[in-house]
């Protein structure tokens, strides 16, 4: 039996908890690292890290370059994405984020909710795009972008009072950090039916948002856009609510 898979650490951790250490240490912007720095990263005794790693990159989970760093291996991708619902709607999506990304130009992204975040499953992009710090797998707080504007104006109760009673910490001078404040956006996101966001997440920048629809009617993703400040947003906000339409309806909603 690989030493990593015993039920429980001598602290406690069990197997589950000890590879999620592991593999949390990647993000979007650190994709490479050596076994020492996941070990310091993930809090595990280095021996216990180096072991993990390990049997992670025999079972082709991880993967070492010439250089002995450490990557998300090709199997862990192609198990993540067999019979994803992620993956269904990413694909049920993307001729519409293309059609919005060539007549808008600007940043095209889909979002879901995903641990009281909004994750980002893609991002279409042009040259000519403005600024956007936004990243294909990175996330972004709920209150202070547009798509979890949506996400949590469309979500349950629970999952409002747990983000509103939670610190709301600001991002620019324009995002929303009063609770209260943020219950006003939430009424008026399902009133209008979109999320426009200016300067909230980069002051340069106004995130706009439009909710997506399985087959129930849920709201299961967010489409959003990413203009610059001072751009005109009534033409992409038409754009969204067409595109996410159209993707709910591939989906199997009809309203």
């Amino acid at each position: 039996m690989a030493a990593w898979s015993m039920a429980n650490s001598p602290t406690g951790d069990s197997a589950t908890e000890r590879l999620v250490r592991i593999l949390d240490t990647f993000t979007p912007t650190r994709t490479v690292q050596t076994a020492t720095e996941i070990g310091r990263r993930s809090g595990l005794p280095s021996s216990t890290a180096h072991r993990i790693v390990n049997e992670l990159v025999t079972t082709g989970l991880l993967e070492r370059d010439e250089e002995r760093r450490v990557r998300i291996g090709m199997r862990l991708w192609e198990l993540s994405t067999r019979s994803s619902q992620a993956l269904r709607l990413r694909q049920a999506a993307m001729p519409f984020m293309e059609r919005v990304q060539s007549r808008v130009r600007e940043h095209t992204q889909l979002a879901i909710l995903e641990q009281d975040e909004a994750l980002f499953l893609e991002r279409l992009s042009s040259p000519e795009s403005g600024s956007n710090i936004t990243r294909v797998a990175g996330r972004l707080p709920l209150h202070a972008s547009s798509s979890g504007l949506v996400l949590l104006a469309f979500g349950p109760p629970d999952l409002q009072e747990r983000v509103l009673s939670s610190r709301l910490a600001p991002l620019t001078r324009a995002t929303l950090s009063d609770p209260d404040a943020v219950r006003r956006k939430l009424a008026e996101v399902r009133k209008l039916g979109h999320a426009i966001a200016p300067g909230y997440i980069e002051e340069v920048s106004t995130g706009i948002a439009a909710p997506v629809r399985d087959e129930t009617g849920r709201v299961i993703a967010a489409l959003s856009v990413v203009l610059p400040r001072d751009a005109e947003t009534d033409f992409a906000v038409l754009e969204l609510h067409r595109a996410s339409a159209d993707i709910a309806r591939s989906l199997g909603y009809h309203s």
